[in-house]
């Protein structure tokens, strides 16, 4: 008997965790984000020309996409460009990392680049320059940009919000990166931005999901982007040895892609944005079980596939 009141309270917080997952609203006021993205150009659409470019941005945005994605490092004159890597190796050739080298120094990209998240495929183009993020900002002023920070660089987050603030791109500028102290650094020096969910606080979230608790917490972040898992070991060949394990990429997908959770997100005003979806069939996965938007390499493959299947018509 001394259980009965134990199990009414459990099967009380059960029914209640159940109903605001689906009714989040009566506890959170709903977001409210300048742009809303189901096309996202992944380093700018890097299979269809040579990624982190201005000609890749450019072909991007022409092709439709709703959002550019791209990293940002520091040069040695303290100049903020776009690139992936930090070491030139794999983009120029060149093993030198950028921060050792001034902006005019920069190599050009090599003429072919192999697609990170496209494994045996291939993109080229005519522009290999590297860009600076301040060109970028000015050639596209009304695009969202999604920014990720891979460096716990002072001056680079210094300046990344510095650029943000004087080209007044504050709501249409995202902040990203998977280090939960990289990105205290970038939301103490622009609170404004809306931001994603790092690796720490992902692994959080599934945690508050699981247990029941996500409903009662309030969250600061916007965005949730993360792996599509069916990509892994099939168009993307990971440098981690734990993601090459089956059964890993397997257990990561039962327990990241779950449309409740994704439901839940969005009718909190958030954005579900899974990665790299570079064949119809990944994008077709990704919007099923609930993504808002999805990050390609191909900006007219998904330009295509959104033509097929276009938004249906709210009731």
């Amino acid at each position: 008997m001394d259980a009965v009141p134990y199990l009414l309270a459990f099967g009380l917080y059960v029914l209640c965790s159940l109903f605001l997952l689906l009714y989040p609203q009566i506890l959170h006021k709903k977001k409210q984000l300048a742009f809303q993205c189901r096309h996202i150009s992944h380093r700018g659409g890097a299979g269809e020309k040579i990624e982190n470019t201005i000609e890749a941005f450019t072909h991007a945005v022409e092709t439709g996409t709703e959002m550019l994605e791209l990293d940002c490092h520091l040069t040695q004159d303290g100049c903020v460009v776009v690139s992936h890597d930090k070491n030139l190796g794999r983009q120029t050739g060149y093993n030198i990392d950028i921060s050792s080298l001034k902006l005019q120094e920069l190599p050009p990209y090599k003429e072919k680049l192999e697609v990170t998240f496209y494994v045996g495929h291939y993109s080229t183009g005519q522009d290999r320059k590297f860009a600076p993020l301040e060109d970028v900002f000015m050639k596209f002023p009304q695009m969202p940009i999604n920014i990720e920070v891979k460096e716990n660089n002072d001056t680079l987050i210094e300046k990344v919000s510095s650029l943000v603030k004087k080209h007044n791109r504050e709501s249409i500028t995202v902040w990203a990166t998977e280090d939960s102290d990289i990105m205290r650094k970038c939301r103490k020096q622009c609170p404004a931005m809306p931001y994603s969910f790092t690796m720490r606080r992902g692994l959080l979230l599934l945690v508050l999901f699981y247990t029941g608790l996500l409903p009662f917490v309030p969250l600061g972040e916007s965005l949730l982007q993360f792996y599509l898992p069916s990509i892994i070991n099939r168009t993307y060949i990971p440098e981690e040895t734990l993601l090459k394990k089956r059964f890993v990429v397997f257990l990561m997908e039962k327990l990241t892609m779950r449309k409740s959770l994704f439901n839940h997100l969005v009718k909190r005003g958030m954005q579900v944005q899974l990665f790299v979806c570079n064949e119809e069939k990944d994008m077709e996965a990704a919007f099923s079980v609930g993504a808002t938007g999805v990050m390609s390499d191909y900006p007219i493959v998904l330009s295509d596939y959104l033509r097929k299947h276009p938004i249906p018509p709210t009731k």
